[in-house]
């Protein structure tokens, strides 16, 4: 199977403080098997700051959505709570990191579903 997005969809009564715990190992697990971990660790503490003043606020983050081959993105047009592992191109490896990214959420007690391809729902 491939698949251009995987979409981390969580629970109805999900409060985005429930990711402040494990938050910065999300994210890390996220660059690393993507293999887009910045060489300048500061870059990396930037992305884990900024994301965290929201989270620490119940606020939706902002993820990895930089240039790169496959970015992490919470989107601000969902009606969903939700984020989203995207390529430009269906391939398998959308598959393998979200199910990665899946099993880690579970073993964090954070419930949620798992969605493919759901990208033409979130456009305006």
């Amino acid at each position: 199977m491939k698949a251009e997005s995987g979409h981390i969809v969580f629970k109805e009564k999900f409060r985005w403080k429930s990711l402040k715990d494990c938050f910065e190992d999300l994210l890390k697990t996220f660059l690393e098997e993507t293999d887009q971990v910045p060489d300048d660790d500061e870059i990396v503490q930037m992305f884990l700051r900024i994301n965290m003043m929201d989270i620490e606020k119940n606020r939706k983050p902002e993820g990895f959505n930089r240039r790169g081959r496959i970015r992490m993105v919470f989107p601000n047009t969902s009606a969903k709570k939700e984020f989203y592992i995207r390529s430009d191109s269906k391939t398998t490896e959308i598959i393998r990191i979200t199910e990665k990214l899946s099993r880690f959420l579970k073993k964090a007690g954070v419930p949620h579903t798992v969605e493919w391809d759901q990208l033409k729902h979130l456009q305006v």
